[in-house]
């Protein structure tokens, strides 16, 4: 199949965002209509860049909106890799307020 000529090829902007506590990447990409999340964070080079992420587990999101990885992109879009929580959240508030009522021995 013709694609048609390139001014007609569809292009969107996105953003594809991840961060560890000593380092944070925004990278801004041109990519085609139609891709999806995951083939979008695939080509950005971030997960050469960042050997730690598995796409097979790691949550992403757009605009801290969670997504999936086979949902479209849309223009503007920024897609965000989330890195696993070192802490249950509700475990550390529980903690928290035990020590502010002073009830941690």
């Amino acid at each position: 199949m013709n694609e048609g000529p390139p001014a007609q090829r569809a292009e969107l902007a996105v953003e594809v965002a991840y961060a560890r506590p000593d380092q944070q990447v925004v990278l801004s990409l041109k990519v085609r209509q139609g891709m999806r999340l995951g083939e979008i964070i695939r080509s950005s080079g971030l997960l050469e860049r960042f050997p730690e992420i598995d796409l097979t587990v790691a949550k992403i999101g757009v605009f801290g909106r969670r997504r999936t990885l086979d949902e479209l992109a849309r223009a503007g879009d920024r897609i965000e890799v989330y890195r696993p929580l070192q802490a249950d959240p509700k475990e550390s508030r529980r903690r928290r307020a035990a020590a502010r009522d002073g009830l941690e021995s």
